[in-house]
């Protein structure tokens, strides 16, 4: 599909599938070569990073784990500035090796929070992944270590991501029509 409408927007096709797919294969790769020897836990974003996440993972090879958080920080088409936790860590990351996987980093705050919360759990070290960075609205001080793609600061929808809900079950990504 070249065009999208979802509730009262329509959105027009940013990066296919194919493209998505050649971009986790990179950070696979990276991650498989830097943590080569390490038993990792990948901790995911939801509700966003689901698909990253499972199509990350098919790509790891070594053994791992997985779990699971949820915070929110959008309404809309805007990040609020707040984050609230809605689902919150169940596992113990002492001396462990933790890589967070998120869907998208663009203001950097809903990590940043994440990360005071970590590193007051003694993990041995945070990596942290993204599908999708927004260096131009980047506000916070902390590497990302594995980058699918580099974007401007537009809105998306699609792999993951949703507005207001919808657009998540789409498997390419799509931007805000102007």
């Amino acid at each position: 599909m070249k065009k999208v409408a979802l509730h009262d927007k329509t959105f027009v096709l940013f990066i296919a599938n194919a493209d998505i797919q050649t971009a986790i294969d990179k950070v696979a790769q990276k991650i498989n070569a830097e943590l080569a020897g390490e038993r990792p836990l990948f901790i995911s974003l939801l509700n966003g990073a689901f698909m990253f996440t499972a199509d990350l993972l098919k790509s790891i090879d070594m053994p791992c784990e997985v779990s699971f958080i949820k915070y929110a920080s959008y309404a809309g088409v805007h990040s609020t500035g707040e984050v609230a936790e809605l689902i919150g860590l169940n596992v113990d990351v002492k001396g462990r090796t933790v890589v967070i996987l998120e869907d998208i980093i663009d203001t950097g705050i809903t990590i940043a929070n994440l990360l005071k919360e970590l590193e007051h759990l003694s993990p041995k070290t945070i990596k942290i992944a993204t599908m999708l960075y927004k260096p131009n609205a980047f506000k916070e001080d902390f590497t990302i270590d594995y980058v699918g793609v580099e974007i401007p600061n537009d809105f998306i929808v699609g792999y993951g991501l949703d507005y207001d809900g919808l657009g998540r079950n789409l498997k390419d990504i799509y931007t805000l029509e102007k």
